[in-house]
């Protein structure tokens, strides 16, 4: 290419027209990346300068004229922040708190909730003598480490004397029935949420409530695909699921098995429900009743009278097991209806002697309501360490030489986490047999999939 070639190309001589093109690339990218980051900086100038560290933003809302953040994160010296006495969930304005307290939105929802036939306030919580407020987990530590040496061994040693007499028989149960093929093969809606842990969990909750013949199985899940609502249902059983959350474990139960109506108990309001999946389903009938466990009537629901049913729940935190269990058992409710149970415990450190449903149990076994309150303060240890490894099976003869709690390692604490884990729920399922029903405590899924992974499954 001789020198006029070059002048007519627009190229200097020795630099190649590729690099040329791609610098002119680059210079036009750089002011496009400049105009974005122009943008950007923009955009957060607009924005109120309160940093909300659950979500990792600042706060979206504009700024007030005369500062750099919002009326509601605004700073005034003469006022205070305090929790709102009726939903401590909101912090408002000292200043602000007597007008918002008539306003709240919780309030106009606790107000409706009092005129429902089905509320019944404490109806499920224990006895009211005991602890109105509750232990705290603060009060649990304190209680725990001003024990001496020699009453921590002696509390240990109960532990592992009980826990070898009554938990021989908690055996794996890790199902995968064929009914929720559908889910574990992710041939549903595209749109509903998957999660391979919760899919897990869920299917062997209600593998395991069929494998004890108080879940029927049916070919409807294989028909999914064609027309679940078309399936004759009237026959089937109503199914309550409690602490329901989004209600993704009745999603699956409704979309693998014949499922008439649905009832879901939950305290607190969530996005992204299963609701509209489930109400598109033409042959269910679908409540959401929001309301705590504790409150809750369950032979006041007009809907559900005279109707058997399935009580289900996945990861019932703490006394939520408990409230559950006397919500369907307990005295004065009509069990004959009650067809089926299984329940996912977990969160056992939150329990509470008020709430625990069998405290004969704790108290025949000479175990008082203190040393049950640091059981279950026990029962964190089980959920601090490595479950990729047996754990559960750690020998425990070092304890007898300990001189104080913070000499015991993680592998230690761990194993007498699992055994007062494994004491709680063994207390709950004799109360269940004590009222008649055919139960079992079982692990159903394997600690690496959840560390909480004990189900209690019953039958009438």
């Amino acid at each position: 290419m001789g020198c006029g070639d070059d002048m007519a190309s627009g190229v200097r001589r020795g630099t190649p027209g590729r690099l040329l093109q791609r610098r002119k690339h680059q210079s036009c990218f750089s002011r496009g990346g400049g105009h974005r980051h122009n943008l950007g900086f923009n955009r957060m100038a607009s924005r109120c300068k309160f940093w909300l560290p659950k979500k990792k933003r600042f706060c979206a809302i504009p700024p007030l004229s005369n500062s750099e953040f919002c009326g509601n994160h605004s700073k005034r010296s003469d006022d205070v922040w305090i929790l709102c006495s009726i939903d401590p969930s909101h912090s408002v304005l000292e200043s602000n708190l007597e007008s918002h307290l008539k306003r709240c939105p919780l309030l106009k929802h606790k107000n409706s909730l009092s005129l429902q036939p089905f509320y019944r306030k404490g109806i499920n919580g224990g006895d009211e003598e005991d602890d109105h407020e509750g232990v705290t987990s603060e009060s649990k530590r304190m209680a725990v480490h001003s024990m001496t040496a020699r009453q921590f061994i002696k509390l240990i040693e109960k532990i592992k004397s009980v826990h070898a007499s009554i938990c021989k028989d908690i055996l794996d149960s890790y199902i995968a029935p064929d009914a929720c093929r559908i889910w574990i093969s992710r041939e549903i809606d595209g749109k509903i949420p998957f999660q391979e842990k919760h899919v897990i969990q869920q299917a062997s909750i209600l593998g395991n409530l069929e494998k004890l013949g108080a879940l029927e199985s049916s070919s409807i899940g294989e028909q999914l695909h064609c027309s679940i609502s078309s399936a004759d249902s009237s026959d089937s059983p109503a199914v309550v699921e409690f602490g329901a959350g989004r209600g993704y474990l009745t999603q699956m139960l409704a979309d693998c098995y014949r499922v008439s109506k649905v009832f879901l108990i939950e305290r607190k309001a969530y996005k992204l429900k299963a609701d509209r999946s489930l109400r598109q389903k033409e042959s269910l009938i679908l409540e959401r009743l929001r309301i705590d466990i504790e409150d809750l009537n369950l032979n006041a629901i007009e809907a559900l009278q005279g109707l058997p049913y399935l009580a289900i729940g996945k990861h019932l935190c703490g006394p939520a097991t408990d409230m559950t269990l006397r919500c369907c058992v307990g005295e004065g409710v009509a069990k004959s209806y009650l067809k089926g149970l299984s329940i996912a415990t977990c969160c056992h450190h939150l329990c509470q002697w008020k709430h625990y449903i069998n405290k004969g149990f704790f108290l025949n076994l000479g175990i008082s309501k203190d040393d049950f309150h640091a059981i279950t303060w026990f029962t964190s240890w089980a959920v601090d360490a490595d479950h990729g490894s047996d754990i559960a099976d750690t020998n425990m003869e070092n304890v007898e030489n300990l001189s104080g709690v913070i000499n015991m390692s993680a592998r230690e604490r761990a194993a007498l986490g699992f055994m007062c884990k494994d004491i709680i729920d063994a207390g709950r399922l004799m109360w269940m047999r004590e009222y008649g029903l055919e139960s079992k405590l079982v692990k159903y899924v394997p600690s690496v999939i959840s560390p909480e992974n004990h189900l209690l499954i019953a039958k009438r």
